[in-house]
């Protein structure tokens, strides 16, 4: 998995109801990254909604929030010694 920092607005995700984690993220911020899948339109959400919901209220209020932690889902569809540059396995 990748890990890096994204905006909201590259995310797509399921709004849910973020109940007390949008205090305790204002507080202290996204202390586990978001799990996203990449695709060729962004981030899809595979976890993590609640904290994706709570980010975008939060967002309306302060511009740090509108750029997240996620950790990008590896996509084993091009694994393989191709992939690499190489055809055979020099290990």
């Amino acid at each position: 998995m990748i890990n890096t920092i994204v905006p909201l607005t590259e995310i797509s995700w399921e709004r849910k109801d973020p109940g007390n984690l949008t205090e305790s993220i204002r507080q202290r911020g996204i202390a586990i990254p978001v799990h996203v899948r990449k695709t060729e339109n962004g981030y899809v959400c595979t976890d993590g909604n609640r904290r994706l919901s709570a980010a975008e209220i939060l967002a309306a209020e302060n511009e740090k929030f509108a750029r997240i932690s996620v950790m990008i889902e590896n996509d084993f569809s091009k694994a393989g010694s191709s992939y690499w540059g190489n055809t055979q396995n020099k290990h």
